[in-house]
């Protein structure tokens, strides 16, 4: 029992101290992009950040509730790129901060499908649909344009009802860059948030035909990236 109670445990009080850190170093800019809210926290299945910029988005948890963090501890599930997953220091931080990460290569092997596996109506999933970094130049580590993969239809495909939360990041780089290794304090993060029921979502986007759906779903994290992630003129790639 401990083997399993303790990790949770240990992961609730690291996101707790993770909210108060980020609340005391950080101000955050947060508009809803929905009616429906934190109130709906229970029911979210799925937790989708566009506009992957930094290493330290963990921060984000600021404005997560404290019932959404339990529920984080206890049910996350998150695939993260094994090459992340195998440096010593970062490595060991996100898999003591959610006991749930899911080490995966980037292409769609069987680590993939070992992930996908794990999905269920039980499970809280979250994903970083572009499925790399962007860099300071608005490009990712080798030069070309950010775009979105379909790793969000595949979980979608198992899962029938619930929420997805999006999670719209202004960026990170003023911040923490990819390979600055101490972060600047005393900044303003700029985060949209929207909730969407996945029935309605699936029924949208036509998820009767899987091959359909992952375009159109890709066709629509692309539209909601450069539609509703915020303007933060902190960013390099915004001067």
């Amino acid at each position: 029992m401990d083997s399993v109670f303790l990790p949770i445990m240990f992961s609730y009080v690291l996101l707790s101290l993770t909210k108060g850190l980020s609340a005391l170093f950080y101000r955050f800019q947060v508009e809803w992009l929905s009616d429906e809210r934190f109130e709906a926290s229970d029911q979210v299945r799925l937790l989708v950040l566009l506009n992957h910029t930094s290493l330290f988005e963990p921060v984000f948890v600021r404005i997560a509730p404290q019932r959404l963090l339990r529920h984080i501890s206890q049910r996350l599930l998150i695939p993260v790129a094994d090459s992340t997953i195998e440096r010593p220091v970062v490595g060991k931080i996100l898999t003591t901060l959610v006991p749930g990460t899911v080490p995966i290569s980037r292409k769609r092997d069987e680590s993939w499908q070992q992930f996908l596996s794990q999905v269920s109506e039980k499970t809280l999933v979250a994903i970083l649909p572009e499925g790399r970094m962007k860099r300071a130049n608005g490009l990712d580590k080798h030069g070309n344009p950010m775009t979105v993969r379909g790793g969000v239809a595949d979980i979608l495909s198992r899962l029938d009802s619930g929420k997805i939360l999006f999670v719209y990041s202004g960026g990170l780089h003023h911040v923490q860059s990819p390979g600055q290794p101490i972060p600047r304090l005393f900044k303003s993060i700029k985060v949209r948030l929207e909730m969407v029921d996945i029935a309605a979502y699936k029924r949208q986007h036509h998820a009767d035909d899987h091959p359909q759906f992952v375009r159109q779903v890709i066709a629509d994290m692309q539209t909601r990236l450069h539609q509703f992630v915020p303007h933060c003129p902190q960013q390099p790639c915004n001067r």
